[in-house]
């Protein structure tokens, strides 16, 4: 069943996200910090941030790829004679993340995130749309 919110009509599912990377060292959490000094404390700390260092990487990535998608729909609703901003579908995004979000964010983080990951993607549809116009000038 299509959804309102749909490019072409369709509701298909995104392709899966490729596997994240292995865990540093074991998947479960490491046992408690040990005090100052500690040398396991700093070692657990260190594999904690490379962890987050290939989360980091996941993301930009994430992000350029929904990026990429920005653009192609700014390209399309110029040619459409459409609108950049469309509140009905960045209020379906924002209530959905939040719906979906399984913490440990609260919903009010995940939904302030998801705002400047719209603003961003607004931003790029525009420019998208523009140079798009600037080329059917030319």
């Amino acid at each position: 069943m299509a959804d309102e919110h749909d490019i072409g009509g369709k509701s298909e599912r995104p392709p899966a996200l490729p596997a994240a990377p292995a865990w540093p060292r074991a998947q479960s959490a490491p046992a408690a910090v040990t005090p100052a000094g500690g040398g396991e404390g700093e070692r657990q700390i260190e594999d904690y941030r490379r962890r987050i260092d290939q989360i980091d990487e996941q993301l930009m990535m994430l992000l350029n790829a929904r990026s990429a998608c920005a653009v192609e729909i700014g390209r399309i609703k110029r040619h459409a004679g459409l609108p950049v901003y469309q509140p009905d579908r960045e209020k379906w995004i924002l209530d959905r993340v939040a719906r979906n979000n399984p913490g440990p964010l609260d919903s009010g983080a995940v939904r302030r995130v998801f705002e400047r990951v719209i603003d961003e993607s607004r931003r790029l549809e525009r420019l998208a749309g523009e140079d798009a116009e600037h080329k059917e000038g030319a």
